[in-house]
């Protein structure tokens, strides 16, 4: 191939690497929301927001993203998901996940739990120290 042909198509390659679009959110511009009672549970679930589901557009798939954190004993009431789609992917900490038949399912560090839609789902801090976790919220 010709350095020019080679350099036409790095330049090329260039261009639409640089059109892409990507999104970081660094942890400092996260957006901070508590909610008491979340999902009828017991305390405050901590959340700390990418963005929340009223800036997603119609034709994003992911709807929200978040780092989320209960404290011991505190929890997420068994709640349904009508529209979308959720999935926790545990960081720290131990809890109970009732799953979708309602069965209490322990979850630790590296876990990933996700409820479909149409079913339910909840979470509990079992254990003695904060329990933090991904949320992540899908719509089809």
């Amino acid at each position: 191939m010709k350095p020019a042909t080679v350099l036409a198509a790095l330049g090329l390659a260039v261009a639409l690497v640089a059109t892409a679009r990507a999104e970081v959110y660094p942890k400092e511009s996260l957006i901070k929301a508590d909610k008491k009672e979340a999902g009828g549970g017991k305390g405050t679930l901590v959340g700390e927001y990418a963005f929340t589901r009223d800036k997603a557009t119609k034709d994003q798939a992911i709807k929200e993203i978040s780092w989320l954190t209960l404290q011991p004993g505190d929890s997420i009431g068994y709640h349904k998901h009508t529209t979308n789609e959720d999935t926790y992917v545990i960081v720290s900490g131990t809890g109970t996940f009732k799953d979708k038949d309602g069965k209490d399912v322990p979850v630790k560090a590296g876990d990933v739990t996700i409820v479909r839609k149409g079913e339910s789902h909840g979470l509990a801090n079992t254990g003695s120290v904060p329990l933090v976790f991904v949320d992540v919220i899908a719509e089809q």
